[in-house]
């Protein structure tokens, strides 16, 4: 008797429904169906209303602090597996707790490779994910991981702005990797930001390796959390005589007074993707849709293809 496989299904937790809604309308499928059931006291239970047996499910979610929609991914994902679903892809476009992925000083966690494990623990047969905060992330998986990049939709925007003497800047040591990539592709020159922090999301001193005087700069992260660091950046780099300073970055956490800091900042603009839901607008702030592209690796997964042309850099 031959084995017909199932359409794959999609769901969303709470907070990612928005985007899962326009990945779902890309895929060219509707959400599944999904209840939260919640206590009193905050507890909550997902329960699928349709029947997932023997299918391939993607489950869209970012993990981004409150722990609660970490939890929510871990909940559905143990549902889909009790449920028998024959595959079970977690769609994470942001990957939280990230930032945490060594030992930086003695007797503290190494959260990512921690929830990494949770999420094969909890049912997750392979990964989607975008712009991790580091690389090496993808090796505290057993499991496939799909690690996309957002320069696959970055690039195009940034072509289209048609930018003389364009130079690419990476607002710290560590993104340097990630800002040779883009200057590569874009064939602009490149500065680095050397800054030393006072304490988490403190910075106490900034200098700038590289010459930006007469230059429209872009400054290339993968995550803005309190925008200090671009902030600052930016601020500097006008200084220093560049004509023009955007940033680019694929995960606006934007947290605390962010908005603020950037509406008096010196940024031109913030390019984003909808990786996470924004918390409020902004003038300066400008989001690049993901959807379609999720859609298409999803689609490929599903028909075991390759994805490699969605790997820009």
């Amino acid at each position: 008797m031959s084995y017909t496989v199932p359409e794959p299904k999609i769901f969303a937790c709470t907070q990612s429904t928005a985007l899962a809604e326009k990945i779902a309308k890309s895929f060219g499928s509707d959400l599944g169906k999904v209840k939260f059931s919640r206590y009193s006291d905050g507890e909550f239970q997902p329960s699928f209303e349709e029947s997932v047996r023997g299918a391939r499910v993607f489950i869209i979610g970012s993990t981004n602090p409150s722990s609660e929609n970490l939890m929510e991914m871990l909940l559905m994902l143990d549902a889909a597996k009790r449920a028998s679903a024959r595959h079970i892809t977690a769609v994470m476009p942001y990957f939280g707790w990230a930032r945490q992925d060594r030992k930086d000083k003695p007797r503290v966690p190494i959260a990512a490779k921690l929830i990494a494990k949770m999420l094969e623990t909890a049912g997750a047969t392979r990964i989607i994910t975008m712009d991790l905060h580091a690389d090496q992330i993808q090796g505290f998986f057993e499991k496939p991981v799909d690690h996309l990049f957002a320069s696959t939709l970055f690039l195009p925007y940034l072509k289209s702005l048609k930018l003389d003497n364009l130079t690419i800047a990476s607002p710290d040591m560590g993104g340097s990797k990630r800002a040779y990539a883009y200057s590569k592709a874009l064939e602009s020159d490149v500065v680095i930001c050397y800054k030393q922090r006072e304490k988490a999301n403190v910075i106490s001193h900034m200098e700038l390796i590289g010459n930006v005087e007469g230059k429209n700069v872009v400054l290339v992260d993968d995550m803005v959390d309190t925008a200090g660091t671009l902030t600052k950046a930016a601020d500097l780099m006008m200084e220093r005589g560049a004509l023009s300073v955007r940033a680019i970055t694929t995960h606006a956490l934007l947290s605390g007074d962010a908005y603020e800091k950037i509406e008096k900042s010196k940024l031109l603009e913030l390019i984003v993707t909808d990786s996470i839901p924004l918390k409020k607008q902004s003038s300066k702030v400008k989001v690049v849709e993901s959807a379609e592209l999720f859609a298409d690796v999803m689609t490929r997964v599903h028909n075991n293809t390759s994805i490699s042309s969605k790997f820009l850099m």
